[in-house]
C-alpha cells in the first residue's frame, strides 16, 4: 500500500528494500514488510522479474512444494463452523503455540519460516490496522533492532581491524628483523673485504719496497765491482763475505758491519717458516711489512716479534729501528705473533 511504503521510506530504507519486502509480504501491512526487511538485511535484492509465481487469488504460491498445507490453510480461512452450527467467515489464522494472529495465509507461512511453528487453526478475530502511535512504537522497536544490530557489526569489524594491525605490526617486526640482519650479515662482510685489501695493500708494498732494495743492492754491488776493478782492489762477495784479490784473501766482515741480515721468521702458531735477506739498515716495521705480504693472517699494526737466543722481545717502540742497532745482523731467527 501507498502509505505503508512511505512510512518504510520515511524510515529511511533502501527503497529497492522496501518494494522486495512489500512485494514478499504481498502487500499485507506495515509490520510484515518490517519483520521482512530486517529479516533480509544484508541480503541481496532479488530481481522482480525472478519472483515466484502466484495463483488467480493473487496468493503468493509455495514454492517448496507444500502445497497441501497451503491449501489447508486457506480452507481454514474460508469457512468455521460455531458451536451452533452456524457458519462464519474465517477472518484470520491463529499459531497455536504462540497465539500470533495472521492475515493471510502468506504471513502465516512466513512465521512458520521463522520460528519453526507448524500448528495453525483458523480464527474469526479480525486483525485491526495499526494506529499512528502503535505504528510509532514498532518504528522504534525496528530503529531500536537495526542500531543494535549495527553495534554488533560494528564491534566486529572493529575486532577484525585490530586482529588485521596486530598481524600486519607482527608482520612488519618480522621483515624489519630480517633487513636488521642482513644489514648485520653486509657490514661484516664489507669489514672483510677492507681487512683483505688492506693486506694486499701491504702484501704488494712489502713486494714493491723488497724489489727496491733487491735492485738497490744488485746497483750497489756493482758499482763496488766496477771500483775496485778500477782501482785494482780486492772484490768483496758480499754473499760470503770474504774478499779476493788476484792471489789471496781478506777476513770477513764483522757482524756489526755486514750490511745485510738474514732472517728466518717462524710464526708462534706453526708452519712453515719465512726466510729473507734485507738490509741492515731497514727497521723492524719492514720486516713486519714483508711477513704482512706472504700471509693474510698477519696484520703490520698488531704483530709482535721475539727472539729465543737470547731471550728478547721486541715491542712497537723497535719497530723504528734498524736490524743493526736492535744486534739482529748478520742473522736472526724472529718468532711472530
Amino acid at each position: 500500500m501507498a502509505g505503508d511504503k512511505e512510512t518504510l521510506l520515511s524510515m529511511g530504507f533502501d527503497p529497492a528494500r522496501v518494494d522486495w519486502a512489500l512485494r514478499a509480504t504481498n502487500n499485507r501491512g506495515l509490520q510484515p514488510a518490517m519483520d521482512h526487511i530486517i529479516e533480509n538485511e544484508g541480503k541481496p535484492v532479488p530481481d522482480p522479474s525472478a519472483a515466484a509465481p502466484s495463483t488467480s487469488t493473487g496468493e503468493p504460491m509455495d514454492v517448496d512444494g507444500d502445497d497441501e498445507d497451503e491449501e489447508a490453510l486457506r480452507s481454514l480461512m474460508r469457512t468455521q463452523t460455531s458451536a451452533s452450527g452456524a457458519v462464519e467467515e474465517a477472518k484470520s489464522i491463529k499459531c497455536s503455540e504462540c497465539g500470533k494472529i495472521f492475515k493471510n495465509t502468506a504471513l502465516a507461512n512466513f512465521h512458520a519460516e521463522k520460528s519453526g511453528h507448524d500448528q495453525f487453526e483458523e480464527s474469526t478475530e479480525d486483525i485491526k490496522p495499526l494506529t499512528e502511535e502503535e505504528k510509532k512504537q514498532k518504528l522504534a522497536e525496528l530503529r531500536e533492532k537495526m542500531a543494535a544490530k549495527r553495534s554488533v557489526k560494528s564491534e566486529q569489524e572493529a575486532k577484525e581491524a585490530r586482529a588485521n594491525e596486530a598481524i600486519r605490526r607482527k608482520s612488519g617486526k618480522d621483515v624489519g628483523k630480517l633487513k636488521e640482519e642482513m644489514q648485520a650479515k653486509e657490514l661484516v662482510k664489507q669489514a672483510e673485504q677492507k681487512r683483505r685489501e688492506k693486506l694486499e695493500d701491504a702484501k704488494a708494498k712489502a713486494a714493491v719496497k723488497a724489489q727496491i732494495e733487491a735492485d738497490k743492492k744488485a746497483r750497489a754491488e756493482k758499482a763496488a765491482k766496477e771500483k775496485a776493478l778500477r782501482e785494482g782492489q780486492p772484490i768483496i762477495d758480499t754473499a760470503t763475505g770474504a774478499s779476493t784479490a788476484s792471489g789471496g784473501t781478506t777476513p770477513s766482515s764483522s757482524g756489526s758491519a755486514a750490511k745485510e741480515t738474514r732472517l728466518q721468521i717462524r710464526m708462534a702458531s706453526g708452519g712453515t717458516p719465512y726466510t729473507t735477506t734485507l738490509s741492515s739498515e731497514a727497521t723492524l716495521r719492514e720486516v713486519a711489512e714483508f711477513l704482512a705480504g706472504q700471509t693474510l693472517d698477519v696484520d703490520v699494526e698488531t704483530v709482535t716479534f721475539a727472539q729465543n737466543f737470547p731471550r728478547k722481545t721486541f715491542s712497537r717502540d723497535h719497530f723504528n729501528k734498524t736490524l743493526r742497532e736492535l744486534g739482529l745482523t748478520p742473522s736472526a731467527v724472529l718468532i711472530a705473533s
